[in-house]
């Protein structure tokens, strides 16, 4: 716990340093550890150590993390891939998702997002870096699809996401992180997220706009699932 505490606490500073070279508050910019892959302990001492908004990417996994900590004021993030087969658990258990890139996606969790719960918080995820691989709306189709998300009753679109090509330059960071800033700033709909930039670029992202890092690996260090 003493070492978790610690890499939690660096990555704060690592974001306070990053938001106060490009001129922002600190608490312009919200932390969500990454726990996908880790078990119900690491993420109960992630949340001890003051940790509150955790992201996952595999549903099932996620789901009996949910229900082991219900005793804990969590936020929960989806941040992977979403099916069409997962909507609706999706949208019953998590309260944002980052990784809309479909209107039927989009339709399908507002569909099965309950009544008594609040409008869950989404994003639309861009593809900025052309990546046939990669998941995420093309730059060219986004105003039709946050149009399309705009509209629905029970989604409150909060912004963008994206995961850009891992790259070590600097200079192609900043190009990407940008880009997606910019895509926000051209759009009729007011955004007040950019949910980008992870362990190893943080940065750059911030130096760019995001309002929300998603941190994994400095804080929980290598993948595995510790039960």
């Amino acid at each position: 716990m003493d070492r978790l505490k610690s890499a939690l606490q660096a990555v704060r500073v690592r974001i306070a340093i990053a938001a106060r070279a490009a001129g922002r508050a600190p608490d312009t910019v919200e932390l969500l550890a990454v726990s996908k892959t880790f078990g119900v302990d690491a993420i109960r001492a992630a949340a001890v150590a003051g940790q509150q908004a955790f992201g996952e990417s595999y549903v099932q996994e996620a789901l009996v993390k949910i229900a082991a900590l219900t005793d804990l004021s969590l936020t929960w993030h989806f941040i992977g891939p979403l099916q069409r087969n997962k909507t609706r658990v999706v949208a019953e258990h998590f309260d944002w998702v980052h990784s809309v890139d479909r209107a039927i996606i989009a339709q399908r969790l507002n569909d099965a997002r309950p009544a008594a719960l609040h409008p869950l918080n989404v994003c639309v995820q861009v593809n900025v870096s052309g990546e046939v691989s990669k998941s995420g709306v093309s730059p060219a189709d986004l105003p039709a699809l946050v149009d399309a998300v705009a509209r629905l009753p029970r989604l409150q679109l909060r912004g963008l996401m994206a995961i850009p090509a891992p790259s070590a330059n600097v200079d192609q960071q900043h190009a990407q992180f940008r880009l997606l800033r910019q895509l926000r700033d051209r759009l009729d709909v007011p955004l007040d997220t950019l949910s980008m930039g992870m362990s190893d670029d943080l940065e750059a992202a911030i130096a760019e706009g995001a309002t929300l890092v998603r941190v994994g690996s400095a804080i929980f260090g290598g993948r595995q699932l510790n039960t």
